[in-house]
């Protein structure tokens, strides 16, 4: 199963690191599909062995606590949780 996925092409500045169970981030791949946003998310909790070491590490460098969903935008800014308002204001045109 390919687990690290994109929505429309894989030139994205924006990913999401997820749980495939967890309905906060189904709702943020929900929000950003309304909103026409391209992304790549990875469901954390289907990689295995290292796969999942090297997402777990790369999540770290923005968000300590690992907690999902998180949204990194230009590799610089994390949205930790469902933030509707705060994900539109970031992802503005």
């Amino acid at each position: 199963m390919d687990t690290n996925r994109s929505e429309r092409t894989s030139s994205s500045r924006i990913k999401l690191f997820t749980l495939s169970t967890c309905i906060w981030c189904k709702k943020t791949k929900a929000l950003l599909k309304e909103m026409d946003i391209e992304y790549d998310y990875v469901d954390v909790d289907m990689l295995n062995g290292t796969e999942k070491e090297k997402a777990l590490e790369e999540l770290k460098r923005f968000n300590p606590q690992c907690s999902f969903p998180s949204l990194v935008l230009n590799s610089a800014v994390c949205i930790v949780g469902f933030k509707e308002t705060e994900i539109r204001e970031a992802l503005k045109s």
